[in-house]
């Protein structure tokens, strides 16, 4: 067991969860999380508090945000801003297919170093953009990197709002991409129209990934849609599946009305296990 604490550095973005160690923050507070260019200021949007996982592997809080911290961390806000506005009227300027997604500043860390900006952009194919730098270097007066992103990595970086109305899972809590087939839509039943299974990002969506294994298990040991089946209510033919339910619908042949039965009650397995001699193997005499 260990404690846990989670912060955000946008509001609605992305959470990390970190060992507060020796720390208490609370909802609200601004504390120091470690990154690979140094301590960056983040919100506690989650007061620490005891979790059974391990939490040996988590990073720990670097500390609690002071006024200097604070300040640092609005000149960087405004950096960013100063930095955005610039890019795009430059691009404009340059007549480029490209869109700005986000823009990310590090200030110098020792004397002399130099502040660093990289923009992170899309476009719908390369694009050349090495006068574009050189101008963006003039008027930032920094070193400037321009980085193009997939559509996933965009909508990742954006964040937005999903088809289910919550906030997009890559926003939020996935941490890499895994591959969606439609092969995964059609297993799930779902109409191959591309407004209907496509997330903000315009590709495939990724919770079609996280059902998929249930349907699977399901196919595997459900009776196929045609097949003939015995049901508490009667004898019967698949004529439909419910996965979220763990159901067949089973079309009557008594009167052709449909029921809808568990797969427990018309897999094979059971009905031969419910129907076996009780006197047989296995089976105890009464």
């Amino acid at each position: 067991m260990g404690m846990l604490c989670a912060v955000s550095f946008n509001r609605y973005g992305r959470l990390y969860y970190l060992d507060p160690g020796e720390f208490s923050p609370k909802v609200g507070d601004r504390v120091l999380v470690p990154t690979d260019d140094g301590p960056e200021v983040a919100e506690c949007v989650w007061a620490a508090q005891w979790v059974a996982e391990e939490t040996d592997g988590f990073p720990k809080l670097a500390g609690l945000a002071d006024d200097d911290d604070l300040r640092r961390d609005e000149v960087l806000r405004r950096r960013k801003a100063e930095a955005k506005v610039a890019a795009k009227r430059l691009i404009r300027e340059h007549g480029l297919p490209m869109k700005v997604v986000a823009v990310d500043h590090v200030l110098a860390a020792t004397e002399g170093a130099g502040d660093r900006t990289t923009v992170y952009f899309t476009a719908p194919h390369r694009v050349d953009f090495r006068s574009l730098v050189r101008d963006l270097g003039a008027t930032l007066h920094c070193r400037v990197e321009l980085r193009q992103l997939s559509a996933r990595d965009s909508a990742r970086v954006q964040g937005g709002i999903g088809s289910c109305g919550r906030d997009l899972c890559c926003a939020t809590f996935l941490n890499d991409f895994e591959p969606v087939t439609i092969r995964m839509a059609k297993d799930q039943d779902l109409p191959l129209n591309p407004l209907r299974i496509s997330g903000a990002c315009g590709r495939l969506m990724c919770c079609l990934k996280y059902e998929h294994p249930l349907y699977a298990r399901f196919t595997e040991s459900a009776p196929a849609i045609g097949s003939r089946v015995s049901t508490p209510e009667g004898d019967g033919r698949v004529v439909g599946h419910s996965v979220p339910r763990d159901a067949v619908t089973v079309r009557l042949d008594a009167d052709g009305s449909r029921s809808m039965c568990s797969r427990a009650d018309v897999c094979g397995s059971r009905s031969a296990y419910e129907s076996r001699d009780p006197a047989g193997p296995g089976g105890a005499a009464r």
